[in-house]
């Protein structure tokens, strides 16, 4: 039996727990605990699971600091300003500082905290790092050193490094116009990226140098193929996770989340995609699949960038593994369980519109998904973790 805590954040005044029990099949909504407006993105102290942050994706935008109980109740410590519009995201980086992206207004907060006390922010220095406009700064991911910021607006990647005693700009990864880089994920120096606009998945190597580019190693739409003739909808990818190899699950697999915009919508929500990365010296492309190629035809954004890359190269090749139907209608977060409880078995994923939070089993060693139980208490959860 597996018997979790979830805490969930969302476009409200709320964190939502909810209680996930395996053997019964039920996600049951335990407490709605009052916070600042629209925490949005949420996230757990990487070495205190007692401590989360959460963003207020507002005009005057903030971060906010809590205490979480065994039973997944929260306590406010500490408020502070991102100094910027909209953050959509927080990360707690291996310094102690906070960050905060700034998505409305170019920027991004880096907080410093407290060394004794990480639940209380240092209003003073407050790092603001300000990006060129156009620019939509969407995520944080810290790798080595460096601090990397898919550029939704901007169509970049931003490396970060500490300059003194700030982090600043020293680099960026150019990508064409208009495919709109939301969420990465970084894999045995494998950087993946979703890009928003075009609804594309990308692999390729890191730059060794502080600018540029590298060839990409895979491109793949992650648009599902229509269900029914004349489908008219508008594909926006959102989120990206990979799974860890393990004895129950020896192979990774990437999940990927649609977010459909409409008009036209899908009865049976939108998909989540799974792919698997192999290193291969194929270089057809018809190894993705028929549906991806039928899905990158579909989807005007992206048929500038996929002329420019294949879909494999003789480094490796990113394969369609399975598109499932979720029941939710504009997938902006998920989360995999933790591996050290078993948590890993389960994914768990909300919708911003309507269809709830819905728990899925990952089955034939994490190639599908299947629905476990949905909880419809609520319909704007938009972030997860499981404690």
């Amino acid at each position: 039996m597996v018997k979790l805590t979830v805490l969930a954040g969302g476009f409200s005044t709320f964190i939502s727990t909810y209680v996930f029990d395996s053997d019964a099949g039920s996600l049951n909504l335990v407490k709605d605990t009052t916070t600042g407006g629209n925490p949005s993105w949420i996230t757990l102290h990487p070495q205190n699971s007692s401590i989360l942050y959460a963003v207020n994706e507002n005009p005057t935008g903030a971060l906010q600091s809590f205490t979480v109980g065994q039973d997944g109740a929260l306590t406010l410590v500490d408020t502070v300003n991102t100094g910027g519009n909209g953050p959509t995201f927080t990360a707690v980086l291996s310094t102690g500082e906070v960050t905060g992206l700034n998505f409305g207004s170019a920027s991004m907060a880096i907080v410093p905290t407290d060394p004794n006390d990480p639940l209380k922010f240092v209003d003073s220095p407050n790092n603001l790092v300000s990006f060129p406009v156009p620019s939509n700064p969407h995520m944080s991911l810290e790798h080595k050193g460096e601090v990397f910021i898919p550029d939704l607006g901007g169509d970049k990647i931003w490396r970060l490094k500490k300059n003194g005693s700030k982090f600043a700009v020293q680099g960026k990864i150019d990508f064409p116009l208009g495919n709109g880089p939301r969420h990465i994920a970084i894999k045995d120096e494998i950087l993946f990226t979703v890009h928003e606009t075009s609804s594309r998945l990308t692999a390729q190597t890191i730059p060794t140098g502080a600018s540029g580019s590298t060839p990409l190693i895979a491109n793949v739409s992650t648009v599902p193929p229509p269900p029914s003739p004349g489908f008219n909808g508008s594909f926006f990818a959102a989120e990206i996770l990979i799974s860890e190899s393990t004895t129950a699950f020896p192979d990774s697999y990437i999940y990927v989340s649609n977010r459909n915009l409409g008009p036209d919508l899908d009865p049976k929500g939108d998909t989540i995609a799974i792919f698997q990365y192999k290193n291969s010296s194929s270089t057809t492309e018809a190894t993705a699949g028929g549906d991806q190629a039928a899905a990158m035809r579909r989807n005007a954004h992206s048929r500038v960038f996929s002329r420019r890359q294949t879909d494999a190269t003789s480094q490796g090749q990113l394969v369609l593994i399975a598109q499932i139907p979720t029941g939710l209608n504009q997938i902006r977060s998920m989360a995999l369980g933790s591996v050290k409880d078993g948590g890993d078995e389960f994914l768990i994923a909300g919708a911003n519109t309507q269809g709830g939070v819905a728990v899925f089993k990952r089955t034939d060693g994490g190639k599908n998904l299947e629905l476990v139980t949905r909880n419809t208490d609520h319909q704007n959860r938009t972030s997860f973790v499981f404690l």
